[in-house]
Formats: C-alpha cells, sequence, structure tokens
C-alpha cells in the first residue's frame, strides 16, 4: 500500500520520552491526575505539539487538544486517548493512542501532505478514574455526558483534594470550547490476551462494554475478638467479605462476558485482636449486555443487603461510576479492518472490556478504535508492554484510516 509511512524511530523516542515523566524506579511509571507528575506530562505533550506546529487549546476541564488546519475549515477527524496513569501504571495504557497522533502529524509534515479536512490529536483529563471518579471525566465533561462543574467538585478517592482546585494547581484549567470532531479514532493497546493467544496484530473494536463502579461501606461495632461470641458479633469485616463472594459468584453464574472484580478492601480498626467495626469495598462489574448488567447489579445489591442484615451491620452504597454499553460506527470499524488488510496485518474485528475515551465520543459523532496486542495480556501493571513493530503497525493503521476519513494530497 502507497501513502506517507510511520517512522519508528520517531514513535519509540516520544513513548521513551513521555515514559521517563513519573517514572517508577523498577519499571512503568505513575502520573496520577492532576499532580505534579501529570503536570509534567502535559508540559512535555504541549511542547511536542507545538513542534510539530500544531495550535494548541486548552478547555474549562483541563482537556489539551492540537489543530492541524486542513484545506477547509470546519470539524476535525480527532485521534486522542490520555496520558493520565493508574499509581502502577504502564508505558502504553492512553500513551500510545496519543503519541501515535502526534507521529500521524509527524509523517503527514513529513510527506507535505495537507489533508482536506483539519486534524486534531487530544489528550483527555482523567481518564483513569484513580484519584479522581468516575473515570472518562475530561472525555465526558467534553462531550456532554457529564456535568463540569459536578467533576470539578469532586473530591479525590482518598479524600484529600478537589479536583477543580488541582487544576487550577497544576495550571490547566482553560476556557476554550470543544469542538465535536467529524470522526474520532483511538489507538490502544488491547490491555488483555486475546490479540496474543490468537496470533492477530490489529483488532478492529466493536464497542465497548457497559461498567458499573460501586463503593459498599459497612458499618458494625468493634469488639475483643477472643470474648465475643460468634452469634454476638457485629462484624463489618464478614459483611464485606460476603459482598466480595457474591459478586464473584454472579459473575461465574452469568458467564461470559460478565466480569466482577472486587479493587478496594479495607477494614477498619485493622488489628489482628479486634472484630472489625468499619469495612469498605469497591466492586467493578461489566458487561456488553446492559440488561445482563442491570440484573448482576440488582443481585449484588439485594446479597449485600442480605449479608447487612445478617450480622446487624449497616450499609451504605455509593455509585461511582456507570456507563451502558457503547458499539462503535460500523463505517469507520469497516475502514479499520479494511486498512488493516490493505498492509496485510491480520485483523479481528472485537468488543473492548477497557473503558475508553472513545466511548464518550460514540454518540456523537462516527467513532472506532484500534487495537494492538498485549504482551501477556498485562496492563495497569509496570511490565505492561507491546512489541515495537505492534506499536508501530497500529499507528500506520490509524495513519491510513486518518487519510481515509479527512482526505489529503501533497
Amino acid at each position: 500500500m502507497s501513502g506517507p509511512e510511520i517512522s519508528s524511530s520517531r514513535l519509540l523516542d516520544r513513548v521513551a520520552g513521555l515514559g521517563r515523566v513519573g517514572a517508577l524506579p523498577g519499571g512503568g511509571v505513575c502520573r496520577l491526575a492532576l499532580t505534579d507528575t501529570d503536570r509534567a506530562g502535559r508540559d512535555w505533550l504541549v511542547a511536542q505539539m507545538e513542534a510539530l506546529g500544531l495550535t494548541v487549546s486548552i478547555d474549562a476541564i483541563g482537556n489539551i487538544w492540537g489543530l492541524r488546519k486542513g484545506f477547509v475549515d470546519g470539524a476535525p477527524v480527532m485521534m486522542g486517548s490520555h496520558i493520565d496513569t493508574v499509581a502502577t501504571g504502564g508505558l502504553y495504557d492512553g500513551a500510545l493512542g496519543v503519541l501515535a497522533g502526534l507521529e500521524v502529524i509527524a509523517a503527514l509534515n513529513e510527506a507535505g501532505i495537507t489533508t482536506h479536512s483539519p486534524l486534531a490529536v487530544a489528550a483527555f483529563t482523567n481518564e483513569e478514574g484513580a484519584r479522581f471518579a468516575p473515570d472518562m471525566m475530561g472525555s465526558g465533561v467534553y462531550t456532554g455526558a457529564l456535568d463540569r462543574e459536578e467533576m470539578l467538585a469532586t473530591v479525590a478517592t482518598d479524600g484529600s483534594a478537589i479536583f477543580g482546585e488541582e487544576l487550577d494547581r497544576i495550571g490547566y484549567r482553560g476556557s476554550d470550547m470543544p469542538v465535536t470532531p467529524a470522526a474520532y479514532l483511538e489507538l490502544h493497546i488491547e490491555q488483555g490476551p486475546v490479540l496474543e493467544r490468537e496470533g492477530i496484530r490489529i483488532g478492529a473494536v466493536t464497542g465497548v462494554q457497559g461498567i458499573s463502579w460501586t463503593e459498599y461501606t459497612i458499618s458494625g461495632q468493634s469488639n475483643h475478638a477472643g470474648t465475643t461470641p460468634m452469634a454476638l458479633r457485629q462484624d463489618a469485616g464478614v459483611v464485606a467479605a460476603k459482598i466480595a463472594l457474591a459478586a464473584h459468584e454472579i459473575a461465574a453464574d452469568l458467564g461470559p462476558p460478565q466480569v466482577a472484580t472486587v479493587g478496594v478492601f479495607e477494614l477498619s480498626p485493622a488489628l489482628v485482636n479486634v472484630v472489625p467495626e468499619k469495612a469498605r469495598l469497591t466492586v467493578d462489574l461489566r458487561n456488553t449486555d446492559n440488561d445482563l448488567l442491570k440484573q448482576a447489579e440488582a443481585r449484588l445489591q439485594s446479597a449485600a443487603e442480605e449479608a447487612a442484615s445478617a450480622h446487624g451491620c449497616t450499609l451504605a452504597r455509593r455509585s461511582l461510576a456507570r456507563f451502558d454499553p457503547v458499539a462503535f460506527a460500523p463505517q469507520v470499524i469497516d475502514r479499520v479492518a479494511a486498512a488493516a488488510d490493505a498492509r496485510q496485518l491480520s485483523v479481528k474485528r472485537m468488543p473492548s472490556g477497557a473503558g475508553h475515551d472513545a466511548q464518550m465520543f460514540a454518540p456523537a459523532c462516527p467513532t472506532a478504535m484500534i487495537f494492538v496486542p498485549s504482551k501477556d495480556g498485562l496492563s495497569h501493571n509496570i511490565n505492561e508492554h507491546t512489541e515495537a513493530q505492534d506499536l508501530v503497525a497500529g499507528a500506520q493503521v490509524l495513519l491510513d484510516v486518518v487519510l481515509d476519513l479527512a482526505g489529503g494530497k501533497s
């Protein structure tokens, strides 16, 4: 296939460059949203955008995007993802989509190609939701799915900070109004084992499964571990354990693609010889079928209430995030598959098990995602890895689809 080519060296240099910002001693990175390391990553990104001749804008929730003019004014074809990470993140989750977008611009600049439509590269604030919930916050506000003022007032998960104040502190609260793109494309590592196990180079992503995050807080009574009979205990820890086990059993009963994860499990006062007075846990439920996801949610809530009642404890429930399953645009999925075929890259149509900024754009404009394999299926892990040839292949498919959507000539 003829056309502009991705530079492996440029792409990998940018991956390494951003990877040095917030680098962890044992590998991987930590750039929690709106921390000093996030600010450093943003500063690095803005400098990269400006060096490529992009016009940089920042909106009121801190999203950053760089615009490249086309032959005509109008809505841009947008490439994007995020650069914030979990506390023990890898080099590629989110960052690849942004850095590959920069490489698409660099390749077009090198080839002297101006597209008919403008192009944009975006980095969205707080995609991970690791420090402030919900996740996909920046893209959610950008597309109108989340209320900006409500998100700015969000308190950090550890209670230590307020989102809007932190955005001001790092100097990234802008005022530019978002522009609805003509189309949105996101290159991302799969974060799962399917492509690697099947020996497939490219995933043409069909949509994103629904996500439900719930926090349960159980209040009981602390007491002596040796002198309090089992039948007279108000053990918050037992209730939390039963909720965790119920989540696992519900997922097993419903079967694939239903999954359930208890990511946080805390007991207080956390002493070896004291019955726990308080417990807090989070449950992450996901399914591609919204009716089944709702069924899982209802069953979990019923099990939680039953467990609390049986042990004389009180139960508080808080929804941290809830997103319905999302389907991507068939015509853009087809273009991704066709671009992979044209490059003689094996391709699989597949749903995403993880949430992504792309799901926020799907209701607003034609949207699709491109997956590349994750070694051993690892992500949100310092050992997260994707082979260089796969990074380049994904970026090349991204470039080819962008040219197909935006049109271009020398």
